[in-house]
């Protein structure tokens, strides 16, 4: 390498030159390399939105249809990922199946799903037909039931109960309860 320098209006550059001839493909990767690579000095972080609650008109009808419809589900079979009658639920599934069958709304995905697509309640806001999250996984809103009134609720629990109701001030609940939420206005 060996240094060149020049002078152009006024200005005073100084270059390092190789001792090969610089081909037009060094010089053009040369060129090009910020856009390729960027010229950043920190790494651009993505922004995530959380989604916008979608909610329904407060309609205690349907909240009853609800609840009536959770009920009517006690006893059924749990199976993990379930959506369906004949095959059994999981906690989601239920909800899913639940809202669908009695208040015509659709409620899909995760437990943590729902929660991201439902609103916040503090306990004096819950109704019958609200939802309750549990952290139950070691992750926030790891399971969902239906709250029925009166300090309870119906979920899909395991394998060897099903679908049944707790109250929610029962020991294990109690210490793994993230909250209620809602989907109405």
């Amino acid at each position: 390498m060996s240094v060149t320098t020049s002078t152009s209006k006024g200005i005073h550059v100084a270059m390092l030159v190789p001792r090969h001839a610089m081909t037009k493909r060094h010089f053009l990767a040369l060129c090009f390399t910020p856009w390729v690579f960027g010229c950043s000095t920190a790494p651009r972080q993505a922004s995530i939105t959380a989604p916008t609650p979608q909610t329904y008109p407060n309609n205690p009808a349907k909240r009853q249809d609800i609840v009536m419809q959770a009920i009517a589900m006690l006893d059924r079979g749990y199976t993990y990922g379930g959506k369906k009658l004949h095959t059994g639920f999981d906690c989601s599934g239920l909800v899913t199946f639940v809202y669908k069958e009695s208040a015509g709304i659709s409620l899909k995905g995760s437990a943590a799903q729902m929660a991201s697509a439902s609103k916040p309640l503090e306990a004096h806001e819950a109704h019958p037909g609200d939802l309750v999250f549990f952290n139950t996984l070691g992750s926030a809103f790891s399971h969902v039931g239906i709250y029925i009134g009166s300090g309870k609720f119906v979920h899909a629990a395991n394998e060897r109960t099903g679908v049944k109701t707790e109250r929610l001030s029962n020991g294990y609940w109690s210490k793994r309860f993230e909250g209620y939420r809602t989907i109405f206005a």
